[in-house]
């Protein structure tokens, strides 16, 4: 039986990376288990299996999702395999796109930014709002930029 591709290797190495990144923005976890240490993977199936949506995309002009947890997928509508790799610019409407290069653009200039809230639309183009989320940058272990991270605190269907 295939390995779930979140679970994969690089996967982890990169969800490790999401939450050193989050601690470094932030000052705080992205989530609970972060306090016991766990192994990457686990902390791998504890993000994925989070009721908050968390996504991130590579680092360009126009990124791709690098990665989607279930809580996103099922927000979203769509399965990993339809959500990672896409451009991000498709999680936002059209005519929302620039507001949202917009955050992330002062996100990367701060580094993080925190309650941020935008206008997405799913899978089936039903709208929703999305409320105090954070978006921060990703770094790998070398110190260089390798794209952003948004976590969702809350949303509902327009």
């Amino acid at each position: 039986m295939a390995e779930a591709p979140w679970l994969s290797s690089e996967k982890q190495e990169l969800v490790n990376l999401l939450l050193i990144s989050h601690q470094q923005a932030f000052n705080y976890p992205l989530l609970a288990c972060e306090r016991r240490q766990p192994s990457q993977r686990l902390a791998s199936q504890e993000l994925f299996a989070s009721r908050q949506p968390v996504l991130a995309h590579s680092d360009g002009h126009d990124p791709n999702l690098s990665y989607a947890n279930a809580a996103a997928l099922q927000l979203w509508g769509r399965c990993w395999a339809e959500m990672v790799g896409m451009p991000s610019r498709l999680t936002a409407p059209t005519s929302e796109q620039d507001a949202r290069a917009n955050a992330l653009d002062k996100a990367l200039q701060q580094d993080a930014i925190k309650d941020y809230q935008g206008i997405r639309i799913n899978h089936e183009g039903r709208r929703f709002l999305i409320k105090n989320a954070r978006i921060w940058t990703l770094w790998n272990q070398e110190g260089l930029r390798i794209g952003q991270a948004a976590a969702i605190g809350s949303w509902y269907w327009l």
